[in-house]
């Protein structure tokens, strides 16, 4: 097989599950998933991660996703290696899958792609990627490696998913001819009986082109419903241009409690309480990020502060009140189309298996109450588009 940029490489379809699934975001990095000087309790070490995961394979959850972050940033004082505390997290669970983020131009596509079918061998199978294109300038400078603008470093990203694929493929004798990977007849053995699914982000058109033509899942920060409806159509359509169905993955921050004023009161206290120094120049770096993309839409473009308290406009999804506001609110998302349910929160591991045992539970009635398969969410989802 010979491929190059221009040979339009596309991914199978990925299999859309029957109900909607949730992932937890994994605290391998400190300061906690909020900018703010609140107590968190959650710990970034081994051990405590360890515990959430098997809590969290326990109560319901099917997804855990593992954060990157090479230099001190934002709070974030102290990092684990996302793909390395992966491979430890599945080695204590039994189910739960675990996406491990990566960076392009930090990673040589041919070592994680030999690391990850050894890992599918070791694993069952539950190794997944989110392929990050990077807005963090620093973690390359810094580090001496190369910065590349918006459109490039998405560019980059595509050929690293394709040598990925390319390599995982099984059929021998690839070669690639890419701007920045190539290959040349190489038969890559053994090859994973199932290839790790590739997850990622992004709102420009550079993002969600490739999230049509490659990607499994297509990561969306948080947003309102009507917001992430027309997003996911307008990707779908996208997709639809290479007969490709592609899963959907939405961030949301869960503040469930007894009452509606006591969740608001929470989310109230962690805005009040926010670094502000921390959280301005966080919004500085990713609106300077959001504004080189093509169309000025990047991820956080019209983020305002209290947003950007919450790395990935969780609060934004509104995920607050008490657990049947929370399911009925998820539900909403479910019908035009949401996948999957990326899930932060204040207190992760006693949060982690509350949200377990009061919430999913409730989004499965609702979803076998309300007939929410696959089909009719596909029919939904172009009725918001219309």
């Amino acid at each position: 097989m010979t491929a190059t940029p221009d040979t339009q490489i596309v991914a199978p379809s990925a299999t859309v599950p029957d109900h909607l699934q949730f992932a937890y975001w994994v605290p391998n990095v400190s300061g906690g998933l909020v900018v703010s000087t609140i107590e968190q309790r959650t710990d970034h070490t081994p051990d405590y991660n360890i515990d959430v995961a098997q809590t969290a394979e326990r109560v319901g959850f099917d997804y855990a996703l593992t954060q990157v972050r090479y230099l001190a940033s934002y709070g974030a004082d102290a990092q684990h290696e996302s793909v390395s505390f992966s491979l430890g997290l599945l080695s204590r669970t039994e189910r739960l899958k675990v996406i491990a983020a990566v960076h392009p131009g930090q990673w040589p596509p041919h070592i994680l792609a030999k690391l990850g079918a050894t890992a599918q061998e070791l694993h069952g199978n539950r190794l997944a990627l989110n392929v990050v294109s990077g807005w963090f300038k620093r973690e390359y400078t810094e580090l001496g490696l190369d910065w590349l603008d918006h459109e490039e470093r998405y560019r980059r990203a595509e050929e690293f998913i394709e040598v990925l694929r390319g390599l995982w493929d099984g059929e021998g004798g690839f070669t690639y001819r890419g701007d920045f990977y190539r290959t040349r007849d190489v038969t890559f053995r053994p090859t994973p009986t199932v290839a790790p699914e590739i997850f990622q982000g992004g709102n420009s058109d550079a993002a969600r082109d490739m999230g049509a033509r490659l990607s499994d899942l297509y990561f969306m920060n948080g947003g309102s419903v009507e917001k992430i409806g027309e997003q996911i159509a307008d990707v779908r359509a996208r997709a639809e241009v290479f007969a490709r169905d592609i899963r959907f993955g939405l961030n949301g921050f869960a503040v469930v409690r007894d009452t509606e004023d006591e969740a608001r009161a929470v989310v109230e206290e962690i805005i009040a309480k926010a670094d502000a120094d921390k959280v301005n120049d966080f919004g500085e770096a990713v609106k300077q990020a959001g504004q080189s993309t093509g169309n000025k839409t990047g991820m956080w473009s019209d983020s305002d502060f209290a947003d950007l308290v919450q790395y990935n406009d969780g609060f934004r999804t509104g995920l607050v009140g008490t657990p049947e506001q929370v399911a009925r609110r998820i539900i909403e998302y479910r019908k035009v189309g949401v996948d999957l349910l990326l899930v932060g929160f204040l207190h992760i591991r006693e949060e982690v298996e509350a949200f377990g045992k009061q919430v999913i539970p409730l989004v499965r009635e609702l979803e076998e109450a309300e007939g929410l398969t696959p089909t009719s969410l596909a029919t939904d989802a172009a009725g918001v588009s219309a």
